[in-house]
């Protein structure tokens, strides 16, 4: 009796072992299916948090809605410290540099850069390092810096190859075989670059992408190829709901190819159309303004308008101007920061010391030279520019000199209005003489400035030769003009 107690009892023991360790290992099943739960929200949350922040940053970006972007990009920069999601940090700084880097301001877009390369360098999400490098490539293509401009476009491609299938980056391809195709043109592997402009297109086919095929064949002069892709970038502008970039994109197109045709009025049309959408997205995309410009300014010196295409040329040159500052500010800082890495790692040991220095004078040396070549290209660039910029000025003054100058000859009572215009600084030196000259008396002077003998002035004037001569008297009394000065070269030095 006593013995098979025992056995119920070993048995009762054996079943409750087997029931606890049932217990725990269930427990386990779905403490591990809870954590595979969490695990799978958290990235689920993630990926959603990355396709709404980068969709809604493009459209703000390609509609120009500056103060939009920033306050989105602030509100998603607190949401990613509540998730404790550090990468979505670095896609809201990486945004910041893509949009300082489209309106031209490059050194805030450099430090932005280097906060996100913080936040995206230890990311598992090849996806981010890909739109990393992207970013980075044209930071390094505005600043004509083509070698390091492919060096990250290869990464970003190498990164994306390793990217999970998404919409995003399925979006970010075709880009990235433009990119590619703007960086070799640059270089001159004009083969090449059509090959990668034409990828980018089969992959998305928007008319983005086909006005950047477009403007490959403009670039080496085939307008009859161009015509095809300009033709599909219109059709899908009207079709689809294009942004203000890309419409820009189209318009600016159109205005390159119909001033290449020679079709001046579809020309002027389309660029007037894309300076307008410029200037609504110029804080999120001024870059391209300048091209815009001169493309402007090359249509009016074909028109023989002189005027607009001084003023057209000028704009370019100011913007360009602005470019190349802020490329140059940049450089120098890239520069400045190299060498003072290099001296911190260094430590200041002795071994290291000569290793400092001759990193530091390679540096310096490269840089330099690099720097020089690019201020001799620009003076070059700039003395080409000024040239051109004189002799529009020269023809606009020679023009309006000759349109005054008729419209004295034909008494035209508008006269005076218009020398007032070309020659401000002469009329207000008359009136700091003598404040209380009538029109008239500025109209004489004004004609005297411009050579007319005493018989013309009387000829166009319907006066006698007597009256001018005493006009001439009475000028010389109001002006003070001593009788041994010869009054055409008084007016002719009075402004000098």
């Amino acid at each position: 009796m006593r013995e098979k107690n025992w056995i119920d009892f070993k048995d009762k023991k054996k079943r409750i072992r087997k029931i606890i360790v049932c217990t725990i290992c269930m427990g386990l099943f779905f403490g591990m299916l809870s954590c595979s739960q969490n695990s799978h929200d958290k990235e689920k949350e993630k990926e959603n948090f990355d396709v709404s922040l980068l969709t809604q940053s493009s459209d703000l970006q390609l509609s120009g809605e500056y103060e939009a972007f920033v306050r989105l990009n602030i509100a998603f920069l607190k949401k990613a410290a509540k998730m404790k999601y550090r990468e979505g940090k670095g896609l809201c700084y990486l945004n910041m540099a893509g949009v300082n880097v489209s309106a031209g301001n490059y050194e805030k877009a450099r430090c932005f850069f280097n906060k996100a390369e913080k936040d995206l360098e230890h990311s598992d999400n090849a996806y981010h390092k890909a739109t990393f490098y992207d970013d980075y490539s044209l930071y390094y293509s505005h600043l004509k810096l083509n070698d390091k401009a492919l060096e990250c476009n290869n990464k970003a491609f190498q990164f994306l190859k390793q990217a999970k299938k998404s919409k995003l980056a399925q979006r970010l391809l075709p880009r990235l075989y433009v990119n590619r195709g703007i960086y070799y043109a640059w270089k001159g592997w004009m083969g090449t670059s059509l090959k990668c402009f034409k990828k980018g297109n089969t992959l998305e086919n928007s008319a983005y992408t086909n006005c950047m095929v477009a403007q490959y064949y403009l670039f080496n002069h085939k307008p009859d190829s161009a015509g095809i892709y300009i033709a599909k970038a219109d059709e899908k502008m009207v079709n689809q709901k294009t942004t203000d970039v890309e419409s820009l994109w189209v318009y600016y197109t159109m205005g390159y190819y119909y001033n290449e045709v020679d079709n001046r009025d579809e020309a002027e049309k389309a660029l007037k159309k894309a300076l307008e959408i410029n200037i609504k997205t110029r804080h999120t995309y001024s870059s391209h303004i300048k091209d815009v410009y001169k493309a402007l300014a090359e249509l009016y010196k074909k028109k023989n308008d002189g005027g607009k295409a001084y003023f057209y040329l000028k704009k370019y040159m100011e913007e360009e101007g602005k470019s190349d500052a802020e490329r140059f500010a940049t450089m120098n800082k890239a520069t400045e920061d190299f060498i003072l890495e290099v001296k911190q790692e260094s430590d200041w040991h002795k071994n290291d010391l000569p290793l400092f220095i001759a990193l530091s004078i390679t540096v310096l040396t490269v840089s330099g030279i690099y720097v020089r070549k690019m201020i001799n290209r620009l003076k070059q660039k700039k003395n080409t520019l000024k040239e051109q910029t004189d002799a529009l000025k020269n023809r606009v003054q020679t023009k309006q000199l000759e349109e005054i100058t008729d419209l004295a000859k034909r008494n035209d009572s508008s006269f005076l209005l218009k020398f007032k215009e070309l020659y401000p600084e002469f009329i207000k030196a008359l009136l700091e003489i003598n404040p209380d000259l009538e029109n008239s008396e500025l109209t004489f002077c004004a004609m005297l400035k411009l050579r007319f003998s005493s018989k013309e002035i009387a000829d166009y004037t319907f006066v006698q030769h007597r009256s001018v001569q005493q006009k001439k008297y009475r000028i010389r009394k109001r002006l003070n003009i001593p009788g041994e000065t010869d009054i055409y070269d008084f007016f002719e030095n009075l402004t000098e």
